[in-house]
């Protein structure tokens, strides 16, 4: 007994143990990790935090919040994902996407929302990861993610029209940012142009530099100058401001302060107070309306498809991924966090960077936590045109030409769900026109479920008229009746039955094998009969079950394929 004891003890620990080190990679990593890879995950750490700290000011403003919201967002999810996170390579923060989609609940409701959109929608991605739920997100094609990407680009980089001209105010759509545009071209800041532009054209030409992480030591600066681009026009952008502040000048639209600086530890507000009118939880939540289905959706395909990339050939955990996900989003609403993903840009920096581990996501917290805490006035004098700037050069590669090349050589249909998907999310908003192309996209699905492909031919056997019938795949409930009509047409032509073959067919549901049932019968009245040859088990035990008078109907079949 006590052997036995004892090799069940051992038993339960190692599959705690492994059960551990799935939920808390940090527990293998760590075990193995070496001293030469410290300062690699903190160059690359480091480069990641000069790439969040722009970006998340840039998000916070597309947000509709005070600019200090998107650095909220940057540092616990890089603190969270060091714990839960499976992949080295990435990094969790603001994502331009997020952003737009929560602005219009800012707009209504206050900031308060975004902190609580944040909390619901790390509550709801983490039930899906421990349900194991994620495979639904495998309805969502191609051609869908790559339009609502684009369409999303567009009418992000749209918004930044007004404050790129130096024009006040903010704009809600593409159409609307169009038309404020052209009827305030009166209020157009040249200064601000200036600077917009100007930043736009220095990240392109830099983007375009070439540079070597391990080269010469001309090419690792130029490597590092290129990588940090966003944080360097954002520096003299500010140095500008500043320079032009200290003589009494202001010639560009700044940001304004960052306010209280560091976040106070605190629950997610579960009601608040905007324009003098109070919002209960129930306000809130039903107010969010499809956001609070759309978001956590979009938020986990953007993750996993940066996951995909960046695996370099590994196998990831997809569950633990959503789980780290939905947990950096349910943390970060305690320090006031918007609502957070995986993002492409600073997750292809970081592996740039060389990064090791997700250590690297501690210095990028640190970095973001320290200019929270040290750089509020600082951040006062940033343009808004070179946000603008950083905005809208990050939306043009965001555009997924290459997606569109490929379907239009691959499959025309494909580019056209693409396309309406794009001009769904530009023209009636990004909610409605991801569920436009999903839509679209399911009928496809909808009508080959309907429509299956089922050979159908009239042969001769030993001298009889039969007509063969030869199901591919599966046939589910929607083609039943379609089926049944198709074989009564062709049975007319005085067969002597019909010779079912399942030599290709994996399975049917209780309504196909119904209204086989009913077939049986109809050609019963004309003195024919149904033979089934080469049926699965499964697909035995369904007919056999609806229709068991229909069961002596299953025979053997000899080489030819004739029943014997």
């Amino acid at each position: 007994m006590s052997r036995a004891h004892n090799k069940r003890v051992i038993f339960t620990r190692r599959k705690f143990m492994g059960y551990a080190r799935r939920r808390f990679p940090i527990i293998s990593w760590a075990s193995g990790y070496k001293r030469l890879w410290f300062l690699e995950d903190l160059m690359a750490g480091m480069t990641v935090g000069l790439t969040a700290i722009p970006q998340g000011i840039a998000y916070g403003i597309v947000a509709g919040l005070d600019a200090e919201y998107g650095l909220y967002s940057a540092f616990m999810s890089s603190f969270v994902y060091i714990f839960f996170g499976s992949c080295a390579n990435i990094t969790i923060g603001p994502t331009a996407i997020m952003a737009l989609m929560v602005q219009p609940l800012v707009a209504k409701y206050g900031a308060d929302v975004a902190v609580l959109i944040c909390f619901l929608k790390g509550l709801i991605i983490t039930l899906l990861g421990i349900f194991h739920l994620g495979f639904l997100l495998d309805f969502i094609s191609l051609p869908v993610i790559a339009g609502f990407t684009s369409g999303a680009a567009i009418t992000i980089a749209s918004s930044q029209f007004k404050p790129i001209l130096g024009i006040p105010g903010s704009s809600s759509s593409f159409v609307d940012s169009i038309v404020s545009v052209f009827t305030n071209l009166d209020q157009i800041g040249w200064w601000d142009t200036l600077l917009g532009f100007g930043t736009v054209a220095f990240l392109v030409l830099l983007k375009n530099f070439s540079g070597n992480r391990t080269g010469s030591m001309m090419q690792k600066m130029m490597w590092m100058i290129c990588l940090g681009r966003n944080a360097i026009v954002v520096i003299f952008g500010t140095a500008l401001a500043y320079a032009f502040s200290a003589n009494g000048l202001e010639p560009f639209r700044l940001t304004g302060s960052l306010g209280q600086g560091l976040p106070a530890l605190s629950f997610p507000p579960f009601s608040t107070k905007f324009n003098n009118e109070t919002f209960t939880f129930f306000d809130l939540t039903t107010g969010m309306g499809q956001t609070l289905v759309t978001l956590p959706i979009i938020s986990t395909i953007e993750h996993m498809a940066i996951a995909k990339a960046f695996a370099m050939g590994k196998s990831f955990d997809a569950t633990q991924e959503m789980l780290a996900l939905g947990l950096c989003n349910v943390f970060g609403s305690f320090v006031r966090s918007m609502p957070v993903t995986g993002s492409f840009t600073r997750t292809a920096v970081n592996h740039a960077s060389g990064v090791r581990t997700p250590m690297g996501g501690l210095f990028t917290g640190i970095l973001v936590l320290m200019a929270v805490g040290l750089l509020t006035e600082a951040f006062r004098f940033i343009p808004r045109a070179t946000l603008a700037g950083v905005i809208v050069c990050a939306m043009y590669y965001m555009l997924d030409f290459q997606t569109c090349v490929l379907l239009w050589k691959a499959k025309k249909v494909d580019l056209a769900v693409l396309v309406a998907t794009f001009v769904s999310c530009v023209f009636l908003g990004v909610e409605l026109g991801i569920f436009i192309g999903i839509l679209l996209n399911l009928i496809p699905l909808f009508y080959y479920s309907a429509r299956p492909s089922v050979q159908m031919r009239i042969e001769q056997i030993e001298g009889r008229k039969y007509v063969q019938v030869i199901p591919e795949e599966a046939i589910s409930f929607p083609a039943a009746e379609h089926i049944r009509n198709k074989i009564m047409k062709l049975s007319e032509q005085k067969s002597s039955g019909i010779i079912f073959n399942g030599k290709n067919l994996k399975r049917i549901d209780a309504t196909v094998a119904k209204n086989i049932k009913l077939l049986a019968k109809d050609l019963k009245v004309r003195e024919q009969e149904i033979t089934f040859v080469n049926c699965p088990e499964n697909v035995e035990t369904v007919i056999g079950s609806v229709a068991p008078e229909l069961a002596l109907r299953f025979v053997r079949t000899d080489p030819r394929g004739f029943p014997v």
